[in-house]
């Protein structure tokens, strides 16, 4: 016997699912968006960062510290 569900009968379930995934699970998609977000922003300023010219260790420091 074999079972198959069409198109239209298997999205609202797949809908339903991911729903209460998310709700149920809040902290984890959250955790999970947030990380995106930043590789998302990470791999923008390092192609920022190939197309100007680079700065140097010395100065990265001075900021890292505060004292720029």
């Amino acid at each position: 016997m074999e079972l198959t569900i069409g198109d239209e009968t298997l999205k609202p379930l797949l809908e339903e699912v991911f729903i209460k995934m998310i709700q149920e699970k809040r902290n984890v998609f959250y955790e999970i968006l947030i990380e995106a977000l930043e590789d998302v922003a990470l791999g923008n300023a390092i192609q920022r960062g190939r197309q100007n010219q680079f700065v140097s260790e010395e100065r990265i420091f001075a900021v890292l510290e505060g004292s720029l």
